[in-house]
């Protein structure tokens, strides 16, 4: 390792205690001196030098790729040295309530969070303190929350400014007092300069009143009269609170609904960009006002009308953002539907000029970050046009921005921005007031493909990336980098879409590009935690694929019950409709450097020893037979090792080097760590557990057979059987024989019951029968593509994997191909398993 490292904690029979002094900072070279050195690091920002400077806090925080990393490394990383590392760590299975309730968690919000509170408990399993924690998903900042809290550093990356400035503000100390000082202070003075915004007459039109909220509604046409309606007016049941589906239009009294009617558009000259522009009408039709403590409501009159009309015809006399929205998914909603092209059109003008002129004065503070990181807390969620108005019990309820889209409402809340930023002062005291110490958290923002520190330098690494086109975060971020004024590269962002010309096939390459980076940095034998958050088995799929390419070895998947709030294991292979977190482990030096040496070679059973030490001493679907032949297999063929066992091979392999209990095998050190577990257990919770009622879904002939085998613990009717199975079954792109074929030729029919089989011969009988019948449904595959041109359909992946492995062993690479070559795209991206040996013979071969 080309790391000199030093202890940050002094341990001698107390409690660690932090250095005394940090002169970190004073040791690094100024950030302006270092922008070269990292401008071409994958992920550097868009924006100009002296606004990327501004942003950052270095060396601590960077709104670009981080120069300090490796320095970071070098003073507070402990050295590894395998010789005498005796780190040795069980997956954590424990369940963690997720704490969404939390008043830091809620302080600020971000797309995608996990409480800090629920990553503290993996941070506390997997480190000790003093450790380094990685994130190179960091989000908000949460990861660098829960390791601060328990004595750890760590190492935030994220591609997004926005993201990365959030998290700093997270995770940096601040005098709490200053910062509400300041804060208020600042308010007042723009609002002595612009409270005249919010004037408003009560009905008695004398007294002056205080808006608190406008509503703006779109004005459509009708498509039989052609006369326009203010769609508040006529589809908002005022006494329901209810917005109608079909309402009767105010003109010709015609029954319409928003769908079939064309929206009233408006063409004017936009100052501040120099151009035409056409948008959708809104008008205001509600106020919500105070006089003294009361609060009124009214329809606009003719003082808010011309109070609107001064502020649209008067210039801003401060900066606004006036980027255009960049092409995309989710920007391409606002532009069709309201004709919202550039940043300042999300705003009202009397919004805009607030907030021009707060931020104005806030910049020109020291303290200027954390009074901005109160403006990016709302100057989207709730001070945009993307606030909604929801109706709940008859009354109006101010939802905020629909949460991940930049959806336009057709009903809009014109929020007082000096209301929304006091009391979000509030809000954000409980997340300033956590205890955190300079220089425990290093922040950079740049690619996960090319983090720039040091090889085995981090002892854990929990992080929650992108999953597929579940989120366009570019886009999304947009309106707060305009604000910042850094916008994410986004050439190397990892996702699905379209308009960036990335689909699963580039966001898979992008993943498993990340997935290597923090390998490298991981010390051996050490552990990462992912956050999964799509439902769609090819994302689930491709997931997993770039992890063990990467290579790590994936050991345990937990699911988080999003009604309960809780992570509950997930025992059954194929999971996806829920939130999981999947648990894997990076394999010790020694052991890579032995099987690169031999190329795997006579160390099937040194694989195998590994696999369950890093396995939770419990019944667990790893422990069969079936997915340990399957680890052992990705392992191998993803490294282009030769395959010198079958399944039946691997079984004896299994029966003379390890120990079968309950179906599931253990190595002889685990036998009474088993014992003891099941002792500290309920009967009824092991049955639980062996009866496959925790086994979450069916997704394949795998599983299926997964699913079976923990169920038939005890002899079972064809009737009880097909009645949970089908509660199991979801939908499949794999040709999973029907339940009787799989019964029949899996388990033993005895006395009306089926069972598993008990006995060596009834065992061998049933496995040799299973391999004979694999054998000629890949031998018909194999010549249907030889002898055809169609796609082969109905393709059934357990005779794939089969075969593909003979194949393999065989050097029957051409075989492979010959299949592969009439198999669709989509299948083969969609399972990693198969397309490892098609894309191994491809190489063997020379094939493109």
């Amino acid at each position: 390792m080309d790391c000199v490292t030093k202890r940050l904690f002094e341990v001698d029979g107390g409690d660690p205690q932090p250095e005394l002094e940090d002169d970190f900072a004073r040791s690094c070279r100024p950030l302006s001196e270092l922008l070269d050195t990292v401008r071409q690091v994958e992920g550097f920002p868009l924006g100009r030098d002296e606004d990327i400077l501004a942003l950052s806090d270095p060396p601590y925080y960077t709104a670009c790729p981080n120069p300090y990393l490796g320095e970071f490394i070098k003073r507070y990383g402990k050295p590894y040295d395998e010789a005498t590392d005796t780190y040795q760590r069980p997956p954590f299975v424990a369940d963690v309530t997720e704490g969404k309730n939390d008043p830091v968690y809620n302080a600020h919000s971000y797309h995608t969070k996990v409480p800090h509170k629920a990553i503290m408990e993996y941070i506390e399993h997997y480190t000790e303190p003093g450790d380094i924690v990685f994130d190179g998903f960091c989000g908000s900042g949460m990861t660098g929350v829960a390791a601060q809290l328990l004595g750890r550093r760590a190492i935030l990356c994220d591609l997004s400014p926005a993201a990365t400035f959030i998290a700093y503000n997270y995770n940096t100390p601040v005098d709490v007092a200053e910062f509400e000082r300041e804060a208020k202070r600042i308010l007042a003075e723009v609002e002595k300069e612009c409270g005249w915004m919010y004037e408003t007459l009560h009905t008695d039109g004398r007294t002056r009143g205080r808006i608190n909220y406008t509503v703006w509604s779109d004005v459509f046409i009708c498509p039989y009269c052609g006369n326009e309606y203010v769609f508040w007016d006529a589809a908002v049941d005022k006494v329901r609170g209810k917005v109608l589906e079909e309402y009767p239009c105010p003109s010709c009294g015609a029954r319409v609904s928003k769908r079939e009617c064309e929206r009233a558009w408006v063409t004017f000259y936009d100052q501040a960009i120099g151009q035409q522009v056409t948008q959708a009408k809104q008008v205001p039709v509600l106020i919500n006002y105070a006089v003294g403590k009361k609060r009124f409501e009214k329809k606009p009159d003719q003082f808010d009308l011309d109070l609107i009309r001064r502020i649209e015809e008067s210039a801003i006399p401060y900066w606004f953002p006036t980027d255009r929205m960049p092409e995309g998914y989710n920007t391409e909603q606002p532009k069709r539907s309201h004709g919202l092209t550039h940043v300042h059109h999300f705003y009202t003008k009397r919004n805009l000029w607030i907030m021009s002129s707060t931020i104005a004065k806030f910049r020109e503070r020291l303290s200027s970050r954390w009074l901005l990181f109160l403006m990016t807390s709302f100057i989207v969620k709730t001070g945009s046009k993307l606030h909604n108005i929801g109706l709940k019990n008859g009354s109006l309820n101010l939802a905020g921005q629909v949460p991940n889209t930049l959806y336009v409402p057709s009903s809009v809340a014109e929020r007082d921005i000096f209301e929304l930023a006091r009391g979000k002062v509030e809000d954000l005291l409980p997340a300033m007031s956590l205890e955190k110490q300079e220089g425990f958290i290093v922040l950079g923002c740049q690619s996960t493909t090319n983090v720039v520190s040091c090889d085995n330098s981090v002892d854990y690494i929990f992080t929650d990336p992108p999953f597929g086109s579940n989120l366009m975060y570019s886009e999304l971020n947009f309106l707060w980098e305009a604000w910042l004024r850094v916008f994410t590269n986004n050439k190397p962002e990892a996702i699905i879409n379209e308009t960036q010309g990335k689909g699963l096939a580039e966001y898979k390459e992008l993943m498993t590009a990340c997935f290597k980076e923090m390998y490298r940095i991981l010390k051996p034998n050490r552990w990462m935690t992912v956050v999964f958050h799509n439902s769609k088995a090819a994302v689930w799929n491709a997931i997993q694929e770039a992890i063990t390419k990467a290579g790590f070895v994936i050991t345990q998947v937990t699911v988080m019950d999003r009604k309960q709030g809780t992570f509950k294991q997930v025992t059954s292979a194929g999971a996806v409709k829920n939130d999981l977190i999947i648990n894997a482990y990076k394999p010790k030096k020694r052991m890579e450097d032995n099987f690169l040496r031999r190329a795997g070679a006579g160390l099937e059973r040194d694989f195998v020893t590994d696999l369950l030490e890093h396995l939770p001493v419990a019944p667990n679907v790893g422990r069969t037979e079936k997915m340990l032949y399957s680890k052992l297999l990705a392992y191998y063929v993803q490294r282009g090792y030769e395959i010198r066992l079958d399944a039946r091979q691997f079984y004896t392999l299994l029966k003379e080097n390890f120990k079968l209990i309950d179906g599931y095998w253990f190595t002889d050190e685990q036998v009474l760590k088993y014992d003891e577990w099941k002792r500290r257990q309920r009967l009824d919770g092991i049955k639980e557990v062996r009866s496959g009622q925790l086994i979450l879904l069916v997704s394949d002939e795998r599983s299926a057979l997964t699913w079976l085998y923990n169920f038939l613990e005890s002899p079972q009717t064809y009737t009880d059987i097909y009645t949970a199975y089908s509660r199991a079954l979801v939908q499949s792109d794999d040709a999973i024989p029907e339940l009787r074929e799989l019964l029949d030729s899996n388990f033993i029919l005895e006395g009306g019951r089926y069972r598993r089989p008990q006995t060596e011969q009834e065992r061998e009988a049933v496995e040799a029968q299973r391999e004979r019948d694999l054998d000629r449904a890949f031998d018909r595959l194999l010549a249907e593509a030889r002898s055809g041109v169609k796609r082969l359909k109905g393709v059934r992946k357990e005779a794939l994997m089969l075969g593909f492995t003979r194949a393999y062993r065989e050097k029957r690479y051409g075989d492979i191909l010959a299949v592969a070559r009439r198999l669709d795209q989509d299948f083969l991206e969609t399972n990693g398993e198969i397309n490892d040996f098609v894309e191994i013979a491809r190489l063997k071969t020379g094939e493109e």
